[in-house]
């Protein structure tokens, strides 16, 4: 028998990609969101062909394609130097090779473009201000005035829904923060490349920065090891921390870039949490996807993506399999992808993050890659088609 309901936790990127794709079914959907009103904190985000082609489908895309960038390439540059590593070609040689955009924009474009569908559809429902400390299936169904077939965890992180799920994981500080800036792009200085995404790499960290079209931006991630906060978001550092942060972590780069770190207004620190390995559904009617399933370090810009891939995943598989079967397999396909997400995270954290010999080595193996070997490593992850995953 078709699902005809499903409640939907978390109103972020995953919340409401899942919304969409599983109303595209036939589903009706209502998706419970805590805060009153709808902000998204955060700078840049990176979606690469995988994502944008979900994107495309839902109808997400064109409502920001205008404004978002498409950077020519990705390159890997020496924080030192300011050389260029190595590069990966995007733009149209991108679009041809994996079948979809790449692309950079602000977050709250992307949430702004969500929303509008969202809003616009006539088999979802949006209710704010919904906030269940303690929640259960019957609270969730009160909360949204109807009954569910399908209960979907897209609440982040520090997901409440994983209360509902027996030997789920658990948020868990990296050990990483990411100190985050935007300047106007009238203010950059020359080096900041306009056209591109950029990773200035170093002994124990990196910064990747990259226009923000639509708001007439650059933005500023710097990464590196740091201590752990406790449970926290978008913490303003003081003008001390923020000149101990860069003496420590950015020891040896090149000064201009140190400078403009120092000078960039109004900087934001971000603890790198993930959630450890655990289950994902109850196998039965509840799911947990993006982050509230497996928040990810940065380090392959597929955090996000890897949402919208879990929700339209999802929406495919129980569509066409009963829900149970459905949930089993959606975990097992999805955890394997992630996984290897997660370990292509892991040797580009190795790599950008090198020192010593080991960096040497790196740069040498850079420069006798050409560009379309590297591009060719990424088939697996940019080609990856949502949707169409077997039975």
């Amino acid at each position: 028998m078709a699902l005809q309901s499903a409640i939907v936790v978390g109103a972020g990127v995953a919340g409401l990609t899942a919304a969409l794709s599983l109303a595209e079914t036939g589903m009706r959907v209502t998706v419970l969101e805590q805060s009153v009103q709808m902000s998204e904190v955060g700078a840049g985000l990176q979606i690469s062909a995988n994502g944008a082609r979900v994107l495309d489908r839902l109808g997400v895309l064109p409502l920001f394609s205008s404004q978002w960038l498409q950077p020519e390439c990705v390159t890997l540059a020496s924080g030192a130097t300011l050389a260029d590593l190595a590069s990966v070609p995007l733009g149209r040689a991108g679009a041809a090779r994996w079948g979809g955009p790449y692309g950079v924009l602000h977050r709250a474009t992307l949430q702004s473009a969500l929303l509008r569908k969202v809003d616009e559809h006539p088999l979802i429902s949006l209710k704010l201000g919904t906030r269940i400390d303690k929640p259960s299936k019957e609270a969730l169904e009160a909360e949204a005035g109807t009954r569910a077939d399908l209960f979907v965890g897209a609440d982040g992180v520090w997901s409440k829904m994983r209360s509902l799920v027996e030997g789920a994981g658990q948020a868990r500080f990296s050990g990483f923060v990411a100190w985050r800036f935007v300047i106007p792009e009238k203010d950059a200085p020359a080096f900041i490349p306009r056209n591109r995404v950029t990773a200035f790499t170093g002994a124990d960290a990196h910064v990747v920065c990259y226009p923000l079209k639509e708001v007439g931006a650059i933005n500023l991630v710097a990464i590196s090891a740091g201590e752990d906060p406790g449970p926290a978001w978008s913490i303003s550092p003081s003008e001390e921390q923020r000149r101990d942060f860069v003496k420590r972590a950015l020891s040896g780069w090149n000064g201009h870039l140190c400078e403009l770190l120092l000078s960039a207004p109004q900087p934001t620190w971000w603890p790198l949490f993930g959630v450890g390995d655990g289950h994902w559904t109850d196998s039965r009617d509840l799911v947990l996807i993006g982050d509230a399933a497996h928040a990810m370090l940065p380090f392959a810009a597929q955090g996000a993506v890897m949402a919208i891939e879990d929700a339209y995943d999802l929406a495919g598989m129980v569509s066409s399999m009963p829900i149970g079967a459905a949930l089993v397999h959606y975990e097992a396909i999805r955890r394997a992808r992630v996984a290897k997400v997660r370990a292509r995270g892991d040797f580009n954290r190795f790599a950008y993050h090198a020192r010593g010999p080991v960096r040497l080595a790196r740069d040498a193996v850079f420069a006798l890659s050409p560009a379309s070997r590297l591009a060719a490593k990424l088939d697996w992850i940019y080609g990856y088609k949502a949707g169409e995953q077997p039975a």
